[in-house]
């Protein structure tokens, strides 16, 4: 018996086996859960991926850019299974005008889609999958410290610090609905995602953890997305945990 063993999720995000995702999604599954998946734009790439899996695992298209995808998702989920227990939101983009230190510089429609697809699309994907939470649940979205700026992160540090503050009003708005929405702060890892960043590096968190970091292991983030989508937080939202080596607790 697992952590999550009976408990339905929805997983986004899930691009290579190297996306942080995938191991959120790998580990729920090794502990019970059953998983759905989402995938944009190259969506054989993500259902080959998704075959790597411990278990088979349906994949439903979803571009939160889109209304007429967000507004069916409850539908289209609801053909792989009866409702919905927890959600991962890993959901991120900024156009390269965004970042590598061209903040001063960046046009306002390159702004525009990286708050969009990595700050909104929390409120957007919360509500499409509403319907499918009636005993309610929780929400997990993937965050980076938005406490301080970062080399080369610019626009997308801004839309995180968004992500940070709608979380919060998403575990005011959906506590009556008995969700928990809640984000994982984790260090660099050497995802998909993090090699789009210029200039990214571990090195230097590793020398400043207290515990050490590697930014090749999946495994601490995984985790902790796991037990914030079971019951094991039935009391904490509006919550960021961070899972950084303690990083972020280290003056200069």
């Amino acid at each position: 018996m697992g952590i999550l063993t009976g408990k339905r999720l929805l997983v986004t995000g899930v691009l290579t086996d190297s996306s942080i995702a995938f191991h959120v999604a790998r580990v729920a599954q090794q502990e019970g859960a059953e998983v759905v998946l989402t995938g944009y734009g190259r969506m054989s790439l993500v259902r080959r991926i998704a075959q790597r899996l411990p278990q088979p695992t349906p994949v439903v298209e979803l571009d939160v850019t889109d209304p007429a995808q967000t507004d069916s998702l409850a539908e289209r989920v609801g053909e792989h299974v009866d409702g919905l227990d927890g959600v991962l939101h890993a959901i991120a983009f900024a156009p390269q005008s965004a970042l590598g230190g061209n903040f001063l510089h960046t046009p306002w429609p390159d702004v525009a889609t990286a708050l969009q697809v990595s700050t909104y699309s929390l409120k957007s994907l919360a509500m499409g999958c509403l319907p499918l939470m009636g005993s309610g649940g929780s929400i997990v979205g993937l965050d980076y410290d938005a406490s301080r700026t970062w080399s080369g992160y610019d626009w997308m540090g801004v839309a995180k610090a968004g992500l940070e503050a709608c979380s919060r009003y998403l575990a005011r708005d959906l506590g009556p609905h008995g969700i928990r929405v809640n984000l994982v702060a984790a260090g660099p890892l050497r995802s998909v995602a993090a090699r789009s960043v210029p200039g990214f590096g571990t090195d230097e968190w590793d020398e400043t953890a207290p515990l050490g970091w590697r930014g090749d292991d999946f495994e601490p983030t995984a985790r902790a997305c796991a037990a914030l989508l079971s019951d094991w937080f039935p009391a904490t939202t509006g919550e960021i945990v961070h899972v950084d080596g303690g990083v972020h607790a280290i003056g200069g």
